[in-house]
């Protein structure tokens, strides 16, 4: 897609969304805070059919593929029809992301002990589940190889040698120039709070789901957790009990960025390409730009 020229009033991370409904401009000043605005959804989803499809790419060669690429292959196909899910709310004005990035939080390795350290990953709207396995995993494993330090570690070991009073006077200095849009881009391209989602596996711990809050320090609009795989019997239309295999999704979101209305249909297009793989392997017909 072609690229917006940045107008005044744009940030570096995203262009100010200027037709929006008086409302939408009204609400930012009302709920200051994603905590004031965050909203939390929960959904199962029928994933017996996108096993059987992750058992034949692993097959196939793609040794570690799982839900989770499909989960965020799934939200970056919405966001190219669903741009708006694709915006933030900051200093109480709405933009539009320039990009679609993704954050998770993954540990060096399975132990207690091991420490964790934040990936962001940067995606485009018309990426298969293939580019997303390919982009995602080359990022986890620089981040999770011996002796790695990535550009996030460097910069949390930064901070945390200040005092603890000079530490804190720092990150009010970063939410002023956040607030403004004043970040460096380094900060911007390292910060695990800005992005478009963040995403957490719950089934991986072997845990139910959590309702994960945002974080009022940077922009994150959307936050997913998900579980871990059952079972359940479900009778279907011919009368026949089965067992099915599903997992159960559930999002906190910033309601400043769009509607309820906007917001359920784009949930029902990430359900919809979770339950129906397939139709990820190729990129999409059509992208749509977000409103001006």
């Amino acid at each position: 897609m072609e690229k917006k020229k940045r107008r005044f009033g744009d940030r570096k991370d995203g262009r100010r969304v200027r037709t929006m409904s008086p409302m939408s401009y009204v609400i930012p000043y009302i709920m200051r805070t994603r905590n004031d605005a965050q909203n939390f959804f929960a959904v199962s989803m029928d994933i017996t059919e996108t096993d059987k499809f992750l058992h034949d790419l692993r097959r196939q060669g793609y040794k570690n593929i799982s839900i989770l690429h499909v989960i965020m292959a799934a939200y970056i196909r919405t966001v190219a029809t669903r741009p708006g899910v694709n915006r933030f709310c900051s200093g109480q004005k709405i933009f539009h992301r320039n990009t679609i990035e993704i954050n998770m939080a993954v540990k060096k390795e399975m132990s207690l002990e091991a420490p964790d350290t934040m990936v962001k990953v940067r995606f485009e709207p018309e990426d298969t589940i293939f580019d997303v396995y390919e982009k995602f995993n080359s990022v986890v494993q620089e981040a999770t190889a011996d002796n790695s330090n990535t550009n996030f570690d460097k910069t949390a070991a930064a901070l945390v040698k200040l005092p603890g009073l000079l530490f804190r006077f720092a990150v009010d200095v970063l939410y002023f120039l956040d607030y403004f849009g004043w970040l460096p881009q380094m900060l911007l391209d390292v910060s695990p709070f800005h992005g478009s989602m963040i995403i957490t596996s719950m089934g991986s711990l072997g845990i139910p789901p959590i309702y994960h809050h945002l974080y009022n320090f940077g922009n994150l609009p959307v936050f997913i957790s998900y579980g871990q795989k059952y079972h359940k019997n479900i009778m279907n239309a011919d009368g026949d009990v089965e067992k099915r295999t599903f997992i159960d999704l559930k999002v906190v979101v910033d309601e400043r960025i769009c509607d309820g209305f906007y917001y359920a249909s784009a949930f029902k297009l990430i359900k919809k390409y979770v339950t129906s793989p397939t139709l990820l392997k190729t990129a999409p017909e059509t992208i749509i730009e977000d409103i001006d």
